[in-house]
C-alpha cells in the first residue's frame, strides 16, 4: 500500500487515502481549508510573455564571465542577474534554442531552461496586513494550558517528541544566530512570529534577483500560501504568551521568499538567489521544505536538468562554505530514494507530464538530494516513519516529527490531531503534515545547536545534530495501516537507518 499526500512539494494539504485528516484544520473554527491538487493535476501557469528563464554556468575559474555575458546579449539574452561568486548567470530570452547556443560558447560548463512553460507575470511587491487572532479567541479554543505554557502549546505533541519542552527549560536559543526559512514567504505581522522576526535578512528572491521591498517577503495577499508561515512558526514561534511555542523560540527567523502566487513552484533561478542570499547575509540555517521544479527528479543526462543541478549544487556549497547548514525535506511520496529506479509520474509538472522511470541515483531530488544538505524524513505522534514519507538507506540523514493521520498514529491526550500545529496567516493557527513539518524541527534543533556553539562551521553542527540523535530501529514489519501487509522495507541498523538516518533529533541533548 502506497499512500500519497499532496505533490505540493513537501506539504499536507489532502485527506491519506480513506482517513480523513484535516490537513488545514484554523484555530478557532473557521470555514478556510487548504485547497488540494496535486502536481499531475496542475494547469500551466499563464503565459504573459513569450520568454523562457535560463541558468548559464561558467566553467571553473570564471574567468570567461565578460565574454560569456557578451555571448548572451548576442544571442538574444537578458542577463538577470549574474553571481560571479559561483559563475551562475540568470538569463530570460525568448529564443527557443537559447540553451544550445549557449553550450557551444566558449567558458560555459552548461545551460538550461528553468522551466518547459513561459514566465508568468510576478508580483513581488505584496504588503499584507493579516488580522491578528484575539487573545479572547486563543483563551477560548486552548483552556487548560499549565503554567509556563504558551496557550497551545498542549496541542504541540511533537515538542515533546524531541524533548523541545525541556530543553526549553534551560535555554530558548541565542537572538544571534537566524534560519532562513526559503518559501512561500513569511507574515511578519503574526503575534507568534514577530517579535523574533528579521527584516534586514528577509528577501524575495522569485524571478532569481533579490528584491527588499518593504514586505515583499510575505505570501501572496491573493493565493498566497501559508506553508511559509507555517514552517516559520514550526521554528521560532516566540515563547509569548500567544499561540504555540518553537522548538527555537528565542532564535531569530527571516523569510526567503522562493515561490511564485499561491506556493506554486519553486523554480532554479529563485533557489539560487535564495541560497546567495542566506550565505552573504549571515543567516546559520536554512529550512528548505520544497523540491525546485518542474522536475521532481533532475537527470544529468538532460542537459537542461543537468545545469538546474550544477546551479543549485554551486548555490547551496557556496552557503555552507559560508557556514549555512541547509536542511531539506526528503519529500511525500513514500519513495524508496535508495531504490534501483523510481516512477516519476509528474514532471515537468509546469505543462504537460507524463510518467517516466529514473534511477534516483543519478536523478536528483533537489536540493534533498544535493551534496552536503541535512535529508529529513517525517515521523508521526507514535514515533514511526510517516505513512507518507519518502525514506532511503544512505539518503536520509535525521528524522523529525511532521506528523500522520490519527488514523495511523494518535497522540496522547491533550493533544487530539496527529498533525503539527502552527500559525498561518491572518493571526490563525492551523494544523498541517508531511516532511514540511518535520523539516523545521530539525532546523529548530541545529539552530539550538548553533546558539551553544556559535562558533562551530556548518560541518560541526551537522555533525552534532547526528551524534545528538536519538537512536531508532527500523520497525519489522513496518505496517502502518494495520492491514496485514507491509507498506515500505526498512533497511540498516539502528544508527543508520533507511526510515530515520541517525535517529529522531534530540532537542535537549543539543542544549547539554
Amino acid at each position: 500500500m502506497t499512500l500519497h499526500f499532496s505533490r505540493t512539494h513537501r506539504a499536507l494539504a489532502a485527506s491519506v487515502g480513506m482517513a480523513t485528516i484535516t490537513a488545514l484544520a484554523i484555530l478557532p473554527g473557521t470555514a478556510s481549508a487548504m485547497p488540494a491538487g496535486g502536481a499531475a493535476t496542475k494547469a500551466a501557469p499563464a503565459a504573459a510573455s513569450p520568454s523562457l528563464s535560463y541558468v548559464v554556468n561558467l566553467r571553473k575559474g570564471y574567468g570567461h564571465a565578460d565574454r560569456v555575458r557578451r555571448a548572451i546579449e548576442a544571442a538574444g539574452g537578458t542577463v538577470v542577474q549574474s553571481y560571479d561568486r559561483i559563475g551562475v548567470i540568470v538569463v530570460h530570452s525568448a529564443d527557443p534554442g537559447f540553451a544550445t547556443a549557449m553550450r557551444a560558447v566558449r567558458g560555459v560548463e552548461s545551460a538550461g531552461a528553468t522551466r518547459t512553460a513561459p514566465l508568468p507575470a510576478q508580483t513581488t511587491t505584496d504588503v499584507g496586513t493579516p488580522k491578528t487572532l484575539s487573545a479572547e479567541e486563543v483563551r477560548a479554543a486552548t483552556a487548560g494550558a499549565a503554567a509556563g505554557e504558551d496557550p497551545l502549546e498542549p496541542l504541540q505533541w511533537d515538542l515533546k517528541a524531541i524533548k523541545a519542552d525541556k530543553a526549553h527549560e534551560k535555554t530558548l536559543g541565542s537572538s544571534r544566530v537566524t534560519v532562513g526559512v526559503v518559501d512561500t514567504g513569511v507574515d511578519d505581522t503574526h503575534p507568534d512570529i514577530a517579535p523574533n522576526f528579521d527584516r534586514a535578512k528577509s528577501v524575495s528572491c522569485i524571478g532569481g534577483k533579490p528584491d527588499t521591498t518593504d514586505g515583499a517577503w510575505r505570501p501572496f495577499t491573493t493565493g498566497g500560501s501559508p506553508h511559509g508561515t507555517h514552517v516559520a512558526g514550526e521554528i521560532a514561534a516566540a515563547k509569548n504568551g500567544v499561540g504555540v511555542t518553537g522548538v527555537a523560540p528565542g532564535v531569530k527567523v527571516a523569510a526567503i521568499k522562493v515561490s511564485t502566487q499561491g506556493g506554486s513552484f519553486f523554480y532554479t533561478e529563485a533557489v539560487v538567489c535564495g541560497f546567495m542570499w542566506a550565505a552573504d547575509h549571515g543567516i546559520d540555517v536554512t529550512n528548505n521544505s520544497y523540491y525546485t521544479d518542474p522536475w521532481y527528479f533532475n537527470c544529468k543526462t538532460d542537459p537542461d536538468q543537468k545545469a538546474l543541478v550544477e546551479a543549485i549544487t554551486r548555490a547551496s556549497r557556496y552557503a555552507e562554505s559560508k557556514g549555512t547548514v541547509n536542511v531539506a525535506a526528503a519529500g511525500n511520496e513514500s519513495y524508496d530514494l535508495a531504490a534501483d529506479s523510481l516512477t516519476d509520474p509528474a514532471s515537468p509538472n509546469d505543462s504537460t507530464p507524463g510518467d517516466r522511470t529514473v534511477d534516483p541515483s543519478k536523478c536528483f531530488d533537489i536540493p534533498t538530494q544535493l551534496p552536503g544538505v541535512v535529508t529529513v524524513a517525517s515521523t508521526g505522534a507514535k514515533g514511526l516513519k510517516s505513512s507518507f514519507s519518502n525514506y532511503g538507506l544512505g539518503v536520509v540523514d535525521v528524522a523529525a516529527p511532521g506528523g500522520d493521520s490519527t488514523a495511523y498514529q494518535p497522540p496522547q491526550a491533550p493533544a487530539t490531531s496527529g498533525l503539527i500545529l502552527g500559525p498561518v496567516p491572518g493571526g490563525k493557527w492551523a494544523y498541517m503534515a508531511g516532511t514540511s513539518m518535520a523539516t523545521p524541527h530539525v532546523v529548530g534543533v541545529a539552530a539550538l545547536l548553533k546558539s551553544a556553539h556559535p562558533h562551530a562551521p556548518a560541518w560541526k553542527i551537522k555533525e552534532l545534530l547526528k551524534e545528538g540523535a536519538d537512536a531508532t530501529a527500523c520497525p519489522d514489519p513496518y505496517d502502518i495501516d494495520g492491514d496485514g501487509k507491509v507498506d515500505a522495507v526498512c533497511e540498516g541498523g539502528k544508527r543508520h537507518s533507511g526510515f530515520y538516518g541517525a535517529g529522531v533529533v534530540n532537542a535537549l541533548r543539543a542544549v547539554r
